[in-house]
């Protein structure tokens, strides 16, 4: 049967929301399963309530363990929270109010009864943060969301007074003191009904949009954009964005569409992603589908926008659509924003360096080279660019899946957080200056460092053997060679930072491969790239794999 991936989803690829969120408030989790229990990943809690994962004793307890924590780390400030538009979103963020205001926590919600992008809340902290006054208490948060994943999940993450993701110290303390809530029946949870926590005195207001939007000619330059009319197409894609976007136009009078309005809990309007599922990925040709076509060239030869972009559905993702390439992969994406950035951003530390992930395209290691940048890598996990986005050290972090952050036009910080509105406000500002799009600067990066050809692929793995992967250490590989090329590194830390990257990554000058566990499934995953060609890549991809299984067995 032909794959339906890029079409239309049916009415059978729909979720049940009644049936979704009866799950909710009526499935109790069982403990003895792994699944069902509290875990952070590198973006929260995850899961869904009809897989007894994602269930109103898991926010309770989650929420709970969040007032603790705050409690020993003398965090007394106020306290934002906003959410997505996924259909578990609402009734978790309600169980959480009810937790937070039973605990006397000064709580802030979406002043307009709306949705909330994760780089919104982590501005919104940073401001507060910066402005208050000396000895002020400070301010964290916490988003409702699960980023891209289908309809049928819901997502708790936590970001303390630094803006961004929580780091694993404080979310393995967090999941740990959540499961032992749940293990005692909930008992040590303090909780009120919903309508008194929404009118008690701790509970408050706060204008997210108007904060976010309102300052983004800090952080880009929106007369160039506007003075050039760049037409923009914005795809919220059903998700937090689909407010901000229009505001964005209008209150900065850029010549800018609102593709598509429309918010939906089952997304019936998306096409379905490379596995026929409902994902809401940005950076996924197939869930883009729509948008791509869109901005096919009509009659007369032009497309309908010079730039489209796309964002998932709490906006820390972009995707990026040009008249001439189509999407971009976000690897090339994040290399032209790296080189414009760094050639057009008098205010920034001259001596600030370029971080990426250990999985993202070597083509960046190339362009930090051409721009005299100190390049550092990091493991997978936007936490482990928060330190440098804040001190102006590090004033661009970016991922391979499509998300990253920069500092403000001054050099001091945006968010510390994803922001995928930022980048894709970003490919329109680089066409304003440039005058090309940001799909054409790209060719023009391959022709001086040469064009990568990059993939990822998954493999089975049991349970053990991802718990050996994660456990390597660079001596258990005795490889000297890959795909016909010396191995120069066998890293099982990462160069940037000397944290570990939870599996490996072996590099030979022309290309590498970076093997690493899923948290979710039964497979390991394997990030690949060469600068020899599609065939040279798949020759690594075979060679990586019989490495890895060769010392995970």
């Amino acid at each position: 049967m032909a794959s339906r991936a890029g079409t239309v989803a049916l009415p059978q690829d729909l979720v049940d929301i009644t049936a979704l969120l009866d799950a909710y408030f009526d499935v109790a989790p069982d403990l003895g399963d792994p699944a069902q229990r509290v875990a952070f990943g590198t973006s929260g809690h995850r899961g869904s309530s009809l897989k007894a994962s994602f269930n109103e004793p898991h926010i309770l307890a989650i929420t709970q363990a969040i007032v603790e924590y705050r409690g020993r780390q003398g965090i007394t400030g106020p306290l934002f929270i906003g959410r997505d538009t996924h259909a578990l979103s609402e009734p978790a963020q309600n169980s959480a109010l009810e937790v937070l205001a039973a605990n006397g926590v000064t709580v802030l919600v979406d002043a307009r009864h709306g949705y909330t992008p994760t780089p919104a809340l982590s501005h919104a902290i940073l401001k507060y943060n910066r402005e208050a006054a000396p000895g002020t208490p400070q301010a964290d948060g916490i988003v409702v969301t699960p980023s891209h994943n289908p309809p049928g999940d819901g997502g708790f993450k936590y970001n303390p007074p630094h803006g961004g993701p929580a780091d694993t110290d404080a979310t393995g303390w967090i999941a740990d003191r959540a499961n032992q809530l749940l293990e005692n029946g909930l008992r040590g949870v303090k909780r009120i009904p919903l309508n008194d926590a929404l009118s008690a005195d701790t509970t408050g207001k706060f204008d997210f949009l108007s904060s976010y939007v309102d300052d983004l000619p800090s952080v880009l330059n929106l007369d160039a954009i506007r003075n050039a009319g760049v037409r923009i197409g914005a795809d919220p894609m059903g998700g937090a964005s689909v407010d901000y976007w229009g505001e964005i136009g209008e209150r900065h009078q850029l010549n800018l569409t609102v593709v598509n309005p429309t918010v939906d809990p089952q997304w019936a309007f998306m096409t379905l992603d490379w596995d026929e599922k409902i994902r809401m990925d940005c950076s996924s040709p197939s869930a883009m589908a729509s948008l791509i076509k869109r901005m096919a060239a009509g009659a007369d030869g032009t497309a309908a926008y010079d730039v489209a972009t796309g964002n998932d559905a709490d906006a820390d993702r972009h995707g990026i659509v040009t008249p001439d390439g189509g999407l971009m992969n976000p690897n090339h994406y994040l290399a032209v924003a790296i080189d414009y950035l760094y050639r057009n951003r008098s205010g920034w530390n001259p001596e600030s360096v370029v971080g990426k992930t250990l999985v993202s395209s070597s083509i960046i290691d190339r362009v930090a080279g051409g721009l005299g940048r100190k390049l550092v890598e990091v493991p997978v996990g936007f936490k482990w660019f928060v330190p440098g986005l804040l001190s102006g050290e590090g004033a661009f972090g970016g991922e391979e899946s499509a998300g990253a952050s920069f500092n403000k036009l001054d050099g001091s910080v945006w968010t510390t957080d994803k922001d995928g509105i930022l980048l894709a406000l970003l490919a329109s500002e680089i066409t304003a200056v440039t005058g090309q799009s940001p799909s054409q600067l790209y060719k023009g990066l391959t022709d001086q460092f040469g064009a990568p050809v990059y993939a990822r692929i998954d493999a089975a793995a049991t349970r053990e053997q991802k718990s050996k992967l994660g456990k390597l250490s660079a001596s258990d590989v005795t490889a000297t060679s890959l795909a016909g090329e010396e191995i120069t590194a066998k890293l099982t830390e990462a160069p940037g930072n000397g944290a570990s990257i939870g599996g490996l990554k072996v590099v030979t000058e022309n290309a590498w491969f970076a093997a690493r566990p899923s948290g979710t499934e039964d497979v390991y995953k394997i990030y690949a790239e060469s600068f020899k060609g599609a065939d040279h890549l798949k020759q690594v991809q075979e060679e990586a794999k019989a490495l890895v299984d060769g010392v995970i067995a």
